[in-house]
């Protein structure tokens, strides 16, 4: 007979066992594939910032072609829910493996393909209709990406260790980040204005296929997720239907799958939504709006916003794992506290200190604000929604609440943020009352939830 168990006691040993080698093969598959959306997406909120209003907006004024350019960046998350509810739902039924290898796929095609689009000089408003459905067919595959990503690290990694394994899909997203900044900075140092425009602009999205096929190539040699493979609902790898898994719990006096069965997990689904709605508000505004107000606003030199952000980048290699790491000794509900506190405290004078526009200054406040307000929270994150959700739909789940809170926070933030900045005549206190907004979401569902930290990933129920 199958007894009660709290849903947040400690994690057992699986019986499924994992060479150190499958571990390291499925940390650099997670790393890799975290790598390439996150540079995807980096290179097109450069390329909305810099260039992309005079390529596929220049029939518009300048401030509206911003504005429009903010808002194809946008798009893609309109497109991320979808592909969350159908590959996380797939993940969860046939496994994480194989929806790992579409997701990567598809979102590398996309991106290649926009390196290829005829410009609004070229062919009119064709132009930005394709760069608008590759934006959604990308956003449809990095939908269930990174959460893939995370509940697959989460799932292999061991539990003392599985806040810092995780932690390696931050590290994905930031090497993602400073590779295509790296480009863009490489681009605008050595050509003119007139070359980027006309044909260097296309050279970093054909670029990313590189990253797309060692990607792939990794993951045709993956194997499945350990805990995947254990769960009491999976049938020779196939997830068992609701009404099967209920005879089956029946049987068996399964208590803890009929919980799960019939418990709806309200508190979980807050909490996680509120924690990533934190920090993807931050990221978006930070990692994409703020560059286009240093460029357009403070006027420095496009150069300037594209090596601040290799610098915090390279600042993120040690934040990302440190906080990780902090997170498997300390809790990652009460790093959440410390992180987002240390947010709220940071935005304003390191906001001041980038629109003081002394380089020096920028640069310092750019680096706080980023390693503190969205990288150390996106460690935190890629393994604590994962936990926080049962066994058996923890990949739809993750993917579901990463994107709907990714749509609202950052999809929209970087058009409103545009919006009212224009409206405040380039004041930067609009941005500074958004940054505190998302900073304190996150901060009051930590405050609220009890601690998840090194749960049994195996009990489909979820964690409160």
């Amino acid at each position: 007979m199958t007894t009660a168990h709290d849903p947040q006691a400690p994690a057992r040993a699986p019986a499924t066992q994992r060479s150190m080698a499958d571990l390291i093969r499925a940390a650099v598959s997670g790393w890799l594939g975290t790598a390439l959306e996150f540079m995807d997406f980096q290179l097109y909120s450069l390329a909305a910032a810099l260039v992309f209003s005079q390529l596929f907006f220049s029939g518009e004024s300048a401030g509206m072609a911003v504005v429009l350019s903010m808002a194809t960046y946008g798009v893609g998350y309109i497109a991320r829910p979808l592909g969350a509810v159908f590959f996380g739902r797939l993940g969860d039924r046939i496994g994480r493996r194989k929806v790992l290898f579409y997701t990567i796929a598809l979102m590398g095609a996309a991106t290649t393909l926009i390196g290829v689009l005829p410009t609004y000089h070229q062919v009119g408003m064709l132009a930005p209709i394709l760069l608008v459905t590759l934006r959604l067919l990308q956003g449809f595959g990095a939908g269930a990406e990174i959460s893939g990503a995370g509940v697959m690290l989460a799932e292999y990694a061991p539990p003392h260790r599985r806040g810092f394994v995780a932690s390696l899909v931050g590290l994905g997203t930031n090497c993602g980040t400073l590779f295509a900044s790296a480009i863009w900075a490489i681009l605008l140092g050595t050509l003119v204005e007139s070359d980027v425009i006309a044909w260097g602009w296309r050279i970093p999205f054909i670029a990313s296929a590189v990253v797309m096929v060692f990607a792939v190539w990794i993951r045709l040699n993956l194997k499945e997720s350990p805990v995947f493979e254990e769960r009491e609902d999976v049938v020779d790898g196939r997830a068992l239907s609701r009404e099967q898994i209920l005879e089956r719990a029946t049987d068996r006096a399964d208590t803890r799958t009929l919980e799960a069965m019939q418990r709806k997990p309200v508190k979980a689904l807050v909490v996680s939504f509120f924690l990533r709605f934190g920090q993807a508000g931050n990221s978006g505004l930070i990692q994409t709006y703020l560059i286009s107000f240093m460029t357009l606003t403070l006027t420095l030199q496009k150069g300037v916003s594209a090596n601040v952000v290799i610098v915090s980048s390279l600042v993120g290699f040690i934040t990302i794992p440190a906080i990780g790491w902090l997170g498997d000794r300390l809790g990652r509900r009460r790093m959440y506290i410390i992180v987002m506190s240390a947010a709220l405290v940071v935005i304003v004078p390191a906001m001041l200190a980038i629109d003081s526009r002394d380089l020096v200054w920028v640069f310092v406040g750019y680096v706080v604000l980023h390693n503190v307000a969205v990288l150390s929270p996106a460690s935190l994150e890629n393994v604590s929604i994962p936990e926080i959700f049962g066994a058996r739909n923890r990949y739809t789940m993750t993917a579901i609440i990463r994107e709907i809170a990714a749509v609202i926070a950052t999809g929209i933030g970087p058009v409103v943020a545009a919006a009212w900045v224009a409206a405040a005549t380039g004041s930067a206190v609009p941005i500074m009352v958004m940054l505190v907004l998302y900073s304190l979401s996150a901060l009051i569902v930590a405050v609220w939830a009890k601690d998840w930290t090194g749960r049994d990933l195996t009990d489909p129920r979820p964690a409160m």
